[in-house]
């Protein structure tokens, strides 16, 4: 059985086990991988990645050049934390709920210039999804990014909640390639209002 075999098999397996709680019946794929990391490279500094599963994000965090040590992994699911403590040795894994990221243990290096988020949001209760972004925003340097993709036709962060937590959703693409096909968001702390929004991106 080949390592991709493997790992479709154990998403599977933990897709019935606890469905609102796996994104997909399958892992992501490697063009959906690739836009949720276009942003990132070595400059990022700390990355935090929520629900990494089987590491697809992850791996495609390291060909972006993020060094594996600045990777810190929060996986709440056993079998993927332990794999990914195997395949990641220098990363720092932490099993725990991400409703509980702002009690996350950190010692990064490098400040945490963005979080990677492979979680179902729009299967979890409103106050859930509230505790996650607060966590991750509490971790965020100034600047900062939360990535986010959705099988949605909309951004599945609601827009009062964005606004209760002075946020904003930026549309960064669409893949087809990935099944299914999938929209990815960055969602990033809002600028005064004197400041101006670049023409190109499209804000939620």
């Amino acid at each position: 059985m080949t390592n991709r075999t493997a790992d479709a098999f154990l998403f599977f397996r933990a897709w019935l086990s606890a469905p609102l709680r796996v994104a997909s019946v399958t892992p992501s794929g490697r063009a959906l991988s690739s836009l949720m990391t276009t942003e990132i490279s070595a400059d990022t500094g700390t990355v935090i990645e929520l629900g990494p599963g089987t590491g697809v994000f992850t791996e495609a965090l390291l060909n972006r050049g993020v060094a594996e040590e600045n990777l810190v992994l929060v996986e709440y699911g056993a079998e993927f934390a332990n794999q990914l403590n195997d395949r990641f040795p220098a990363a720092k894994t932490v099993r725990m709920d991400a409703a509980q990221l702002r009690k996350l243990p950190l010692h990064a290096s490098a400040p945490v210039g963005a979080v990677v988020s492979g979680l179902p949001l729009l299967s979890m209760p409103l106050r859930k999804v509230h505790a996650i972004l607060e966590g991750a925003f509490s971790h965020l340097r100034p600047g900062g990014a939360f990535y986010q993709f959705t099988y949605g036709p909309r951004c599945p962060i609601a827009r009062p909640l964005l606004d209760r937590l002075g946020l904003k959703a930026t549309y960064i693409g669409w893949t087809f390639a990935n099944i299914p096909p999938a929209a990815v968001y960055r969602i990033s702390r809002r600028r005064p209002r004197s400041a101006r929004t670049h023409p190109s991106e499209s804000v939620v």
